[in-house]
């Protein structure tokens, strides 16, 4: 295992949103089991914190989608940007591993590539959605580029930038603490009346667009089918005063469960869910859902123009067809997604075929063992 001037073997992370605060936090994991003394530094969350990386920036603010959004925080992101660069000069670490983030993390590969530094960067940009000329540009970047989706490395290959597969960490994170019934009890959840899940993201931005509608769906649906119950899984990332003004302004009584996304999952007869990573760990348990989502007015323009393929949510991108419904920008209302909560558990026959549909995302994702399989991408490098 190599070393730098006698000390531990130093990796060094960047990761600027909760689903990439995870990827790294796990990812770390796994790379300690076959280098225990490793020492992981650079820019994450509370999962990476709790893996044991050396945190010098906290991201949990600067996740943010849109153009609107990014200039709004553009001064923080910044500065997290100098901060990082300013720690790759002084460590000169083994290898930079950049996890997901795009634009953040080019910058920063192209300066540690300037500094010598190996470049790993982990969930590669969605080259076939929008932009693919960015593939040259990411290619000069970094020394591998590492997929998670099986039909990504041709698009990488054809203009000759290393690159790997090594499976989505998400067949791996998708296994519930309990079964379903346990879990039931466990969250004080009634089976003879329906169950439907509020998933409103991970972002500051999205519980502030995204729940409020949801409360409100929640509400119409309560208000034809008594008894229904709501559970909401709070992200790590999602400070409880994120979430109170929301919740106290609802009549109906909303169970918050912090963490224990895919247990909360598993009891869910329905879900709406804020679009991202979550639909997809959502699909792999197999529960059916509604993607939604919204940006500001601008964001969305820029975003249509830019994007070539014809869905949002990740298990319809990954089926090549509409198997859960998406409500964006001015499709996401309170009485729409209350009708479509209703349609996939009360009949039988829609249901059933999304079901079906979800079970087919996750026989084409492939085998799991992203992590063990990013950790060994890793090491080839750092040997």
């Amino acid at each position: 295992m190599p070393q730098s001037g006698g000390r531990p073997l130093t990796v060094m992370f960047s990761a600027g949103e909760a689903s990439g605060d995870r990827h790294a936090a796990a990812l770390f994991q796994e790379l300690r089991k076959y280098a225990p003394q490793a020492r992981g530094i650079g820019m994450g969350g509370a999962e990476m914190r709790r893996a044991g990386v050396e945190l010098s920036f906290d991201s949990s603010g600067i996740g943010v989608i849109g153009l609107f959004e990014i200039i709004k925080h553009y001064p923080e992101i910044r500065k997290a940007l100098n901060l990082q660069k300013d720690l790759l000069r002084r460590e000169k670490p083994d290898l930079l591993i950049c996890v997901d983030y795009k634009e953040f993390n080019l910058k920063l590969a192209r300066h540690a590539k300037s500094l010598g530094v190996k470049v790993l960067f982990y969930v590669g940009p969605q080259v076939w959605a929008w932009r693919p000329g960015r593939v040259k540009t990411y290619g000069k970047a970094v020394d591998m580029m590492a997929v998670i989706f099986p039909f990504e490395p041709p698009y990488y290959e054809a203009h000759g930038v290393p690159v790997r597969y090594v499976g989505h960490p998400a067949l791996d994170k998708v296994s519930p603490a309990r079964g379903k019934a346990e879990n039931l009890i466990h969250f004080g959840l009634n089976p003879a009346q329906p169950i439907v899940g509020i998933f409103p993201g991970s972002r500051g931005q999205e519980i502030k667009r995204m729940l409020p509608v949801m409360l409100q769906a929640a509400q119409r649906f309560a208000a034809r089918h008594p008894g229904a119950q709501f559970i909401l899984p709070q992200a790590g990332s999602v400070a409880d005063a994120l979430l109170h003004p929301h919740l106290a302004a609802c009549p109906l009584q909303i169970k918050v469960v912090k963490q224990q996304m895919i247990d909360v999952a598993l009891c869910c007869d329905a879900i709406m869910t804020t679009s991202g990573t979550a639909t997809l760990e959502i699909a792999l348990i197999g529960a059916p859902m509604a993607i939604c989502y919204r940006l500001s007015a601008l964001s969305y323009w820029l975003g249509k123009q830019l994007v070539n393929i014809p869905y949002i949510g990740l298990p319809n991108i990954i089926a090549g067809k509409p198997v859960v419904k998406e409500f964006i920008q001015h499709a996401l209302t309170a009485e729409n997604l209350a009708a479509e909560m209703e349609a996939l558990v009360f009949e039988p026959a829609r249901r059933a075929e999304c079901i079906a549909e979800l079970a087919q995302v996750k026989q084409r994702l492939g085998s799991g063992g992203g992590s063990k399989n990013m950790a060994q991408l890793a090491l080839e490098m750092l040997n």
